[in-house]
């Protein structure tokens, strides 16, 4: 049987993507395999938020060059955000012309066109192609993706293991456009899915064995705004709380001119929703905020962390910062070091600004800010940051914590709790799906060890024995490779 390679890189919207590609490639006849050599089928799924991300993709395509030469009946796609107008597309066909088909994000139909073409798989019915692009459609002059603003590599179990968590996105695009962006202009406007659309493909994945959902959005919290009813993000978590089987509930990311009131009681409230928001600041000045076209100002994010932690105790807080943003002068990043430094972060992802071509700041703002002072700038935030999250983790020595396990790494097993800390335990027997109390025995900044609570812990092996291996979901997907 035919096997397939995807490769991906950047947010959780692209390993979304990438599922419900690797879904349809079931459906069609092929195997996930588990490296490039044995595949039949080799995507890329791309990113450009970063430079560093764009390199990556580049670098990656550079590799593949000599088997392509060696195999010219291996199909080879380069998909996501670094694909986008036709025009573009031309452009890339011309820089790498070994490459088959360059897909726009959830632009599938080519690229099945051609295994179907070769021999390699049989059609898939076109109510599953279009039931996996139906909640992106976008005229030529919008083609663009979920930035979390930071550049986001991560693992999964293995392509031919179930997994307890699964992503989900609910609206795509989006409507705001910050000056230093790319995203607007590769996945379009903003596109809600129906609530009823969401909870149904919900209520198959925990049929299959999915005990927690990530709902996924470039701007999560505006989730509704374009649909009958203008149901909200609030909305969408009541219906799901109420699915039996699922028992958490995360999403991302917030925008904070969008969270509202409502959204966080919500939050508080509901037990199945985790107790975790990321919500990206970027700047913690007024006048950099306005340069990138961020619509709000530093006090009004103070107040909206102060109404978090006020309806939810014990949140947990990411965000996201830019620094060396043009024109940020010395004392304005020091006012984004003294808020990070106020409010206490769980977690930041801070990236250094880097022009990306298309955007308002790359055509209009100069760069003027020098490398050296980004960089000195990254550190001083990096190291604050470290103690900040040490400090935060290290009060969590003592306590038992619930975690959810969702796979193997390095000989231990490796799950989060509902704040979305990271946590390991060592055990030899089956612990994945399972929600198993830790107790935490060592912290760092980045990560927690735990002890396993025998006296509570469920039986292990449980929920592996009781999952079925369904057959592939249309639409949906099964498995993926995602860059180490």
């Amino acid at each position: 049987m035919p096997g397939y390679y995807i490769w991906t890189i950047g947010c959780q919207m692209n390993k979304a993507d990438s599922e419900r590609l690797a879904g349809l490639l079931d459906q069609a006849g092929l195997q996930p395999v588990s490296s490039v050599d044995g595949a039949s089928v080799i995507v890329l799924n791309s990113c450009v938020v970063r430079q560093s991300a764009e390199d990556r993709v580049v670098g990656k395509l550079g590799s593949l060059k000599a088997l392509k030469r060696a195999r010219p009946d291996l199909v080879l796609a380069l998909t996501g955000c670094m694909v986008g107008s036709e025009r573009e597309k031309a452009a890339l066909a011309k820089r790498f012309a070994y490459v088959d088909a360059f897909l726009r994000p959830l632009e599938f139909g080519p690229l099945l066109d051609i295994v179907a073409e070769r021999g390699l798989g049989g059609d898939v019915q076109r109510d599953c192609l279009e039931m996996a692009a139906r909640p992106m459609r976008v005229g030529e002059e919008h083609a663009v993706g979920l930035d979390l603003d930071g550049e986001h590599d991560g693992g999964i179990p293995d392509a031919l293991d179930i997994t307890p968590a699964k992503w989900v996105p609910v609206i795509y695009g989006c409507d705001y456009m910050c000056t230093y962006c790319i995203v607007p202009f590769r996945r379009g406007r903003e596109r809600s899915r129906p609530l009823a659309e969401i909870v149904d493909e919900v209520k198959g994945f925990v049929a299959g064995g999915a005990r927690e959902v990530t709902l996924l959005g470039q701007t999560i919290d505006r989730y509704g705004n374009d649909l009958p009813g203008r149901p909200d993000l609030a909305d969408l978590f009541d219906r799901l709380n109420d699915l039996a089987g699922l028992d958490r509930i995360r999403f991302l990311t917030s925008h904070p001119s969008d969270m509202s009131e409502r959204i966080v009681r919500a939050i508080g409230e509901l037990p199945r929703v985790c107790e975790h928001v990321n919500l990206p600041v970027q700047a913690g000045d007024d006048e950099i905020l306005a340069r990138m076209r961020r619509p709000y100002k530093v006090d009004e994010y103070r107040r909206l962390i102060d109404g978090i932690r006020r309806h939810v105790p014990g949140a947990s807080l990411s965000t996201d910062v830019i620094v060396g943003f043009p024109g940020e002068t010395r004392a304005q990043f020091e006012g984004t070091y003294r808020l990070l430094e106020e409010i206490g972060f769980d977690v930041v992802h801070v990236a250094m600004y880097s022009p990306r071509p298309g955007t308002h700041a790359a055509r209009s703002i100069p760069d003027d800010v020098s490398r050296a002072e980004k960089k000195e700038r990254l550190r001083l935030v990096e190291e604050l940051q470290a103690g900040i999250a040490r400090r935060l983790n290290q009060a969590l020595l003592g306590q038992t914590v619930e975690i959810l396990v969702e796979e193997r790494s390095g000989g231990k097993w490796q799950g989060r709790t509902r704040t979305n800390k990271i946590v390991f335990f060592a055990d030899e027997r089956d612990w994945l799906g399972e929600l198993v109390p830790l107790r935490v025995s060592h912290a760092t900044a980045w990560s927690l060890q735990g002890e396993l609570v025998a006296e509570q812990a469920p039986a292990p092996g449980a929920w592996r024995a009781r999952v079925a291996r369904p057959a592939p979901a249309r639409g949906a997907a099964i498995s993926l490779r995602l860059v180490s």
